[in-house]
């Protein structure tokens, strides 16, 4: 059975930082591209960073690069979200996802997490 159980999320004042984590089973994590990927009420859902199965290139939205750190470690199929300089408007559930390539369509998704991001 897949599984991706994220954690990690909560409410935090604008300029603080989180860290997001995403435990996968029931598939090879180390063949799969992961992602992070949000939804703020009202909106679609939007990709937000994204890795490659080896970690060895990793891509980013406008919104957030500079901001946001996407990593993951194979041995333990965890990927992570390193949150920094949280504005209110990074307010979302986020979700993370495997699909086969980092630019291709995600297959398995995580439940979510919240992330609020106000004074």
């Amino acid at each position: 059975q897949v599984q991706l159980v994220e954690s990690g999320g909560g409410l935090v004042q604008p300029g603080g930082s989180l860290t997001l984590s995403c435990a996968a089973s029931g598939f090879t994590f180390s063949s799969h591209a992961m992602s992070w990927y949000r939804q703020a009420p009202s909106k679609e859902r939007e990709k937000v960073a994204a890795i490659t199965s080896t970690g060895g290139f990793t891509n980013y939205a406008d919104s957030v690069k500079g901001r946001f750190t996407i990593s993951r470690d194979n041995t333990k199929n965890t990927v992570f979200l390193q949150m920094n300089s949280l504005k209110p408007e990074d307010t979302a559930v986020y979700y993370c996802a495997a699909g086969s390539y980092i630019s291709s369509r995600p297959h398995y998704w995580g439940q979510g997490t919240q992330v609020t991001v106000s004074s």
